[in-house]
């Protein structure tokens, strides 16, 4: 079986055992949680419902993994003859979840 799931404002194709990294959550470690799925479908593609906007019944069991940051991201300005360059960086804050199960 495979989903696709919403977290934290991003969709994702997802299969149980996978590892998705989202924005941050606010969940503890080794937590679970629950989201509903907006399309399910097994691995051939022959059976697939679809949600308007999300499939009734269904569930994607989420177990928190970790809360981490990313790798630097760098932000670059410079505007050209003028002497002007700025260069920042930011780690974001992320989420690390394990697929549980798909139903």
């Amino acid at each position: 079986m495979l989903a696709v799931i919403e977290v934290g404002g991003n969709q994702f194709i997802v299969r149980k055992g996978d590892i998705i990294e989202t924005k941050k959550q606010d969940a503890e470690v080794k937590a679970k949680i629950t989201v509903p799925a907006l399309l399910i479908s097994d691995e051939e593609g022959k059976e697939t419902k679809v949600g308007t906007p999300l499939v009734e019944g269904s569930k994607v069991e989420l177990k928190v993994l970790d809360q981490t940051k990313w790798e630097k991201v760098r932000v670059f300005k410079m505007k050209s003859k003028k002497r002007y360059m700025r260069n920042k960086g930011f780690r974001p804050s992320i989420t690390q979840f394990e697929v549980v199960s798909v139903a």
